[in-house]
């Protein structure tokens, strides 16, 4: 399994998306173990979608079940869509039917995008929980998990948004005009603060959005995914051979 450094961008390429899930849950959960042992909490910022279903399954299962002290992690969501908790679309939703349901994490610690609120509203508000854990300065999260859409985005960050170039705000609402829908995000300021950011990516149609992403030209209303490059923390991409094929 080649280790690819591009950049500041460590690369780990597995054989097959299982492999990539494996190695990523002992991957987190060895950071977790660290981090734990030097403070009293772990917040993460957690993805939606697809890619991280097997991953988080993987991580309510043993060994890791049993490794992880969940009492200590602080939850977070990177982006949201805004529909009900309900609805199949939801990010929150996914990730307690694959994982938190199934672990003993505590319901006050973990934070979801209210979207019964609006979504300026909701991106107000989360940006408020945000404030309380973290100063202007320095780290934010332990660590932040992103996914990549084959069109180069990464958390609500899509081609062509004004949202790409936020400087100030940590959370923003905007309509997506493309999905028809409004989403909440965090922006780039808090992200690039994490002690260590991860990319889940896998398949053959991310190949050419991830080759640019790394060895590119910088075009970040293109491919969004590159303003993701953490000031003074680690920045991992765990791929499958199909997605690094343009690559290697």
């Amino acid at each position: 399994m080649p280790h690819l450094t591009f950049k500041s961008n460590m690369l780990h390429i597995y054989n097959t998306p299982e492999e990539v899930s494996k190695s990523l849950a002992e991957w987190i959960t060895q950071a977790i173990e660290t981090t734990l042992k030097k403070q009293d909490r772990f917040t993460w910022v957690v993805t939606g979608g697809n890619s991280p279903k097997q991953l988080y399954e993987l991580l309510a299962t043993s060994p890791y079940r049993e490794r992880i002290d969940w009492s200590k992690l602080h939850i977070f969501w990177g982006d949201e869509r805004a529909v009900p908790f309900d609805d199949s679309r939801n990010n929150a939703k996914m990730t307690f039917e694959h994982l938190l349901n199934k672990v003993p994490v505590l319901r006050e610690q973990v934070h979801i995008m209210d979207t019964k609120l609006s979504p300026e509203v909701s991106a107000s508000a989360y940006d408020a929980i945000l404030h309380r854990y973290f100063g202007n300065e320095g780290p934010s999260f332990d660590l932040v998990l992103n996914g990549m859409g084959d069109d180069g985005h990464t958390l609500s960050l899509f081609p062509h948004t004004a949202v790409i170039h936020e400087k100030q705000a940590w959370v923003s609402s905007f309509y997506l005009d493309a999905q028809q829908m409004f989403r909440i995000t965090l922006t780039a300021p808090i992200v690039n603060r994490a002690a260590k950011v991860a990319f889940l990516t896998f398949g053959a149609n991310k190949a050419n959005a991830l080759y640019e992403v790394l060895k590119g030209a910088r075009n970040i209303d293109q491919y969004p995914s590159q303003i993701i490059q953490p000031g003074s923390g680690e920045l991992h991409w765990f791929v499958d051979e199909a997605a690094a094929s343009k690559v290697k």
